[in-house]
């Protein structure tokens, strides 16, 4: 990795975050080539240990945060937090931002070359480590990811739109795609993990219903429903063609408050889907006006186009009643 090479433009990234973004795109670039060579090269999808939240690690989980630690200690980052790591670590005294990160989220599709990636979140860093991270989730300064798929591209936010490069085969950098990211209107696509149906609160299975129900159904027309159990791959999706994407709590145990973790991954893409005119709850409330309590804290979280983000919650509000199964006739309007 050459840190001083210029891997992205820079005339829409903030002055003083630029050599920031630059680095964590120069490790993503690194990281795609590692990705791409597979099985070609070394054992990626092996298991190496777990994390601190008892979640196996895979090789690359692990190859991918200690690229990113190094990188980072020189670009201004004083508190660099990890969901492969237990604690805030100290790259720099003197540093002016902290950073959370998922270095390589949907690890578990590694192995069957389905797209995968780096999430991240930067704040004004604060003097002390854990402080600079349990925060009002609308204090992040810049929030994004990196895709690796087909493309590999970059989604971020600086709190002024939503913007969107790919990395470009020709070149070698990262080049801008898209300056306006949007969440479309309108969409006939969710995304949730059906096979936990039979755990999910009342009020989550009569929205499900719904949508099974089709065309004859509250919402009178005909759903497909996606699953990819990659949040980079499904909130790329969720920005390019809209719809709504739910993994609400549940009443297995480790799920009564949701499985992703707040500070890590569902705060950057919240931070992103809002300033592409999108919504994201935590199932009724706003994700950027909630404040994790604990580094790896975990929430419930819905996002999408706003008119179905907000459906989901309205239906928390019905009484038993509607919410009870086969119950065809709920007090709401249709799409």
């Amino acid at each position: 990795m050459q840190s001083d090479e210029n891997i992205i433009g820079n005339d829409k990234i903030p002055a003083d975050l630029y050599p920031l973004i630059n680095g964590l795109c120069t490790v993503g670039a690194d990281l795609a080539k590692t990705i791409a060579r597979g099985p070609l090269g070394q054992t990626l999808g092996g298991a190496v240990g777990e994390n601190s939240d008892g979640d196996q690690q895979k090789a690359l989980d692990v190859m991918a945060d200690e690229a990113f630690a190094e990188a980072l200690k020189s670009l201004g980052v004083r508190w660099y937090a990890s969901e492969e790591q237990e604690e805030v670590v100290e790259l720099d005294p003197n540093g002016r931002y902290a950073l959370a990160i998922d270095p390589l989220d949907g690890s578990s599709n590694i192995d069957v070359n389905v797209s995968i990636g780096t999430i991240f979140s930067i704040f004004e860093a604060n003097e002390g480590a854990n402080e600079s991270f349990l925060r009002p989730a609308n204090e992040q300064i810049a929030a994004g990811y990196i895709i690796f798929g087909p493309q590999t591209g970059l989604m971020v936010t600086f709190g002024n739109g939503t913007l969107f490069y790919v990395l470009s085969p020709d070149s070698g950098k990262f080049e801008l795609a898209n300056d306006h990211v949007v969440v479309p209107k309108e969409s006939t696509e969710y995304a949730i993990n059906a096979s936990n149906y039979r755990h999910w609160s009342k009020p989550v299975r009569a929205y499900i219903d719904d949508c099974i129900a089709g065309a004859e159904g509250i919402h009178g027309k005909n759903f497909n429903m996606r699953w990819v159990a990659s949040l980079v791959a499904e909130t790329h999706r969720i920005l390019t063609r809209g719809g709504i994407f739910l993994y609400p709590t549940d009443s297995r145990e480790g799920y009564g408050a949701g499985r992703l973790r707040m500070v890590y991954e569902c705060a950057p893409m919240a931070f992103l889907v809002e300033q592409a005119d999108g919504h994201a709850t935590n199932e009724h409330d706003r994700i950027l006006d909630q404040t994790a309590k604990e580094l790896h804290a975990r929430t419930p979280f819905v996002f999408g186009t706003p008119v179905k983000v907000d459906r989901l919650a309205s239906y928390h509000d019905l009484p038993e009643k509607e919410v009870s199964a086969l119950f065809g006739q709920r007090g709401l309007f249709r799409d």
